[in-house]
């Protein structure tokens, strides 16, 4: 039965096959023609569609497509109105000019447009693999919703590629659900991804700190994901589940980074819908088993991409506001791309287990002219994805967190990772706007720029690690939380009185920073959004001799771990670097711990009592005695002045 199923399936493929400009001739006036998938696309098929002299009224529609787009080309206007479920580069001019369709929907609800036949698929045009012994064609590079418009078109019509890959997965079609077959032999598009820029390294290197061992990603195509994939060289048992991946998976996968291991749906299998790269990522994917190309309503589902714990979503926007709202597929009035997948990732990562779901920007456009970050969308401007679902926002400049937040704290937290350049200006819309504290502290005009080379994970004598850095105008927060959990004995120490209460004016004063005249480092239980600030350290710069006053304070249960030292050591650095002399502080005499910390600094201390409190002055001079923090954490009691 096998050989009689074979030799007929190979004798219906005979009768199929047609020439292009045969097949297309199956394409009625007026009718909905479904043309393949990125580099998918079947160029030949298009090629002798566009070539009709004798078609008007004829509907195309598909998602990005690499090749020609001939169709959309304004001396074809009779002939053919294109509509966009994401618009390409061939097709924005036709969109913006009104000679062609947008369609704003989310890529994980297209296919369900075709099956319940709201959009009625006439001829479907698709490329796919040479059939294998049992008849079945691979849909090859692209999946995505070209297995549902093909399975609910009326006549389908395959462009079968002798150098289009076997791709593995719910990505096949047999010979006898193909009309008409049309031979060709020639390369399968390619999208060549260059080196990352500066810019796409920074922001990948932000990015980096959110992922964690076991992590699932998702990584669509560009500079900044590519740029991604060139931090995760140290990590472990990393998946994907994407709708689309490029050649950079290829380098992790060899150096067994990638491996799927962890995942916890589809483990050991790369999930996608789709490629676009180049030659060598087709040879890659080419009969993987380690490789599965399934529809993106399936991919795409935000409850099966929330089945991934540790789901990792990252993707682009053109501008966010200081709300939060994500504008993704316009440039003001001008429709630029498509909602795509973004809003399906995003929630599907935001209800995984330990999952982030990222936005990732330039902090600018234009060469640094536009702020990205701004007090409102542009007019016309679309909003992608709502304020209510972003989590995670990253520019170059460093990483907010939004989710939960209020106006203000949000405002605060996206100022922050703008371009220094524009802060100021987007501080005052903020207070134009009552968006935040009309006494909100002011920016100057230099706006300081976050010192991130005092970023440090470090360990703790109990074993477990706290993360060290500069204070950030959004740590009022931590800084309000911390005071509330700490001891009167600590406070008394540390303010030389009894303080009650910590009110915003207070906190403004400790914000207001330049990281070079005024330091302040912080220790936070860890570098996510939950964590904790337990310790402090502040230099403030008397310009008469070029010393610093110097103040610490440790939270009362994390004291004994060695944070006082720590400090100490990396201030000492900071306040060199900016250039100096050395420090001065005032100790209570009864505050042995911190006494202990100062002339353990690894410089000379002078020191002058006068009613109960130590003078301390602290020159920087050019030998220093550096302590280990290991070799003092077990007799460091507690760490304030």
């Amino acid at each position: 039965m096998n050989d009689s199923n074979a030799v007929n399936w190979k004798e219906r493929y005979a009768d199929k096959v047609q020439t292009a400009e045969r097949a297309v001739r199956h394409v009625r006036h007026g009718q909905r023609v479904f043309i393949g998938s990125g580099a998918g696309e079947p160029q030949t098929l298009v090629e002798a569609l566009s070539a009709r002299e004798d078609i008007s009224d004829a509907e195309i529609v598909h998602i990005l497509t690499l090749g020609v787009a001939t169709y959309a080309e304004p001396r074809f206007g009779d002939k053919f109105r294109h509509n966009a479920y994401f618009i390409g580069p061939n097709v924005r001019e036709a969109v913006s000019e009104g000679r062609a369709d947008y369609t704003p929907i989310f890529l994980s609800e297209i296919a369900d447009q075709f099956r319940t036949g709201r959009v009625v698929i006439d001829v479907a045009m698709v490329e796919v693999s040479p059939p294998d012994e049992h008849g079945y064609c691979s849909y090859g590079v692209s999946c995505d919703i070209v297995k549902p418009a093909a399975e609910t078109a009326r006549f389908v019509i395959a462009e079968v590629n002798e150098q289009m890959p076997r791709v593995l997965g719910d990505n096949f079609i047999h010979v006898r659900d193909i009309h008409v077959l049309v031979p060709s032999d020639r390369p399968v598009l390619e999208a060549i991804q260059g080196e990352p820029d500066e810019i796409s390294k920074r922001i990948a290197h932000h990015i980096s700190h959110l992922i964690e061992d076991g992590a699932t990603l998702q990584l669509g195509i560009g500079t900044i994901p590519d740029a991604v994939l060139h931090n995760l060289d140290g990590f472990t048992d990393l998946g994907i589940h994407t709708e689309m991946f490029s050649d950079g998976v290829i380098p992790l996968v060899d150096k067994g980074i990638i491996t799927n291991n962890r995942k916890t749906f589809h483990r050991g299998k790369i999930i996608a819908s789709f490629v676009l790269g180049s030659r060598k990522l087709y040879d890659f994917i080419n009969n993987n088993p380690l490789v599965e190309f399934h529809p993106t309503e399936y991919v795409n589902d935000p409850f099966n991409i929330a089945k991934n714990e540790k789901m990792i979503s990252i993707n682009a926007a053109i501008e966010v506001d200081l709300t939060g709202q994500v504008c993704a597929d316009s440039l003001g009035k001008m429709f630029y791309s498509g909602i795509g997948g973004q809003v399906d990732f995003t929630r599907g990562a935001a209800r995984s287990k330990g999952g982030k779901p990222i936005i990732a920007l330039p902090s600018t456009a234009d060469r640094g002219s536009i702020s990205r970050i701004v007090p409102f969308l542009k007019q016309g401007a679309g909003v992608v994805t709502s304020r209510g679902d972003v989590h995670y926002v990253v520019t170059e400049h460093g990483v907010a967190y939004l989710h939960g937040k209020n106006i203000r704290e949000r405002a605060l937290a996206l100022i922050q990772i703008a371009d220094p350049k524009f802060r100021p200006w987007l501080l005052a819309e903020a207070k134009s706007r009552r968006m935040i504290y009309r006494d909100q502290i002011e920016l100057p005009i230099r706006t300081p720029i976050y010192p991130e080379q005092f970023e440090e994970i470090f360990q703790l004598r109990d074993g477990d690690t706290a993360f060290l850095r500069p204070l950030r105008l959004t740590d009022e927060p931590l800084l309000r939380d911390m005071f509330y959990k700490l001891s009167d004995e600590s406070v008394h120490y540390r303010f030389f009185r009894m303080i009650k209460s910590m009110p915003h004016e207070k906190l403004q004063e400790m914000l207001h920073v330049d990281y070079e005249a005024d330091m302040v480092l912080v220790v936070m239980t860890g570098r996510d959004e939950s964590a904790e600030m337990v310790g402090i350290a502040h230099y403030s710069r008397n310009p008469r001799d070029n010393f610093a006053d110097a103040a610490f304070l440790v939270r009362d249960d994390y004291q004994n771990q060695g944070i006082g030292t720590l400090l100490m050591n990396r201030l000492v650095d900071a306040a060199r670097e900016n250039r100096i002399a050395g420090f001065t502080a005032d100790v209570l005499i009864d505050n042995q711990g911190m006494l202990k910390i100062f002339h353990k600094c690894g410089f000379p201390v002078e020191s002058e009592m006068q009613d109960g409190i130590y003078a301390l002055r602290i020159p920087f001079t050019k030998n220093r005695k550096r302590i280990d923090v290991a070799h003092v954490a077990t007799e460091e009691p507690v760490a304030s002045a």
